[in-house]
């Protein structure tokens, strides 16, 4: 079970209804010789297109001109819960089976806010639509592809139901808003605030579908399943992307490049001993000798004629 809740599939959710519903009423003008499928609440099944949009548009008391003055919820039912409920059902009984669930989930948004005053889907101001076919948008890779055309209507079992729902309660008095995530200072000011919880509202989806149905979901079909693996899954990518963070890139090693500088040749070690040997091949013993007592004679006789 698929359940979402958008701003708006189709236009924007700011101005007026209008719109998103002439986009659901597509499905009217593409099959024209089916019966035409009119909308629907807790109270009637007949519901016409314009007095959902004047209905919408007219329940915005005190809402500022950019504040979103309706939401789309997205109820999806899987191809195994569309053929289990047409083997219990028949065709025309599923449908009408997906209709009177869909009204258990508006219950379901109604007491997720945890107000007082907003208890069921009776206390909100809503419209749905259900819908047969599922198209082609250029998201898809069929279409990016070239394999299939933006339109074309996808195969297997795509029964579905969109609702309209107004940002304003049954009132036009209390504000509700299902992306208000903000928990607040503390339990009671958590509903003062109007909490949504989004995961539990699209638990809650499986939880009422097994027991309307006697459904049999595989745990590993679950959400909480699915979003344990994908809560995982996001831990363990950002643990990677921390760990990448905290630890210094390594230096690439640059090739070693030669040195632009000369350096002279180291010099030979000083071999004392051969010079010594040298100046003695070169010059008879004691010639050093006589050489300085010569000069020493040689001062004393300049010293005596001097005086």
């Amino acid at each position: 079970m698929y359940i979402n809740i958008t701003d708006s599939e189709m236009g924007n959710n700011r101005g007026s209804s209008g719109t998103l519903v002439h986009y659901l009423d597509k499905e009217n003008r593409l099959f024209k010789s089916e019966e035409p499928t009119l909308w629907f609440n807790g109270e009637s099944k007949t519901v016409q297109s314009y007095e959902v949009k004047n209905r919408i548009d007219h329940n915005i008391a005190k809402l500022c001109r950019y504040d979103a003055k309706f939401f789309l919820v997205n109820i999806s039912p899987s191809q195994k819960e569309i053929a289990h409920l047409k083997e219990l059902y028949g065709e025309d009984g599923a449908r009408e089976k997906l209709r009177e669930y869909a009204i258990k989930i508006m219950d379901e948004y109604a007491r997720n806010f945890k107000k007082e005053n907003i208890q069921s889907n009776a206390d909100l101001l809503w419209f749905g639509k259900l819908e047969n076919h599922r198209y082609y948008s250029f998201k898809d890779k069929e279409v990016k592809s070239g394999q299939v055309k933006r339109g074309t209507v996808k195969p297997g079992e795509q029964m579905h139901v969109q609702v309209i729902v107004s940002r304003k309660d049954i009132t036009n008095k209390i504000r509700l808003s299902p992306m208000n995530k903000s928990r607040g200072k503390n339990a009671e000011h958590s509903k003062k605030l109007g909490q949504f919880d989004r995961v539990a509202f699209k638990n809650s989806g499986e939880r009422v579908f097994d027991h309307q149905f006697d459904f049999q979901r595989p745990i590993s079909e679950t959400f909480n399943y699915a979003n344990a693996n994908a809560k995982g899954l996001r831990e363990r990518l950002e643990m990677q992307a921390s760990a990448s963070r905290s630890t210094p890139k390594e230096k690439l090693e640059e090739p070693k490049q030669e040195s632009q500088h000369i350096y002279l040749p180291q010099p030979e070690p000083t071999n004392y001993l051969g010079l010594l040997l040298e100046k003695q091949h070169a010059e008879p013993l004691g010639t050093g000798l006589k050489k300085r007592k010569k000069r020493r004679k040689n001062r004393e006789n300049e010293q005596g004629l001097s005086l």
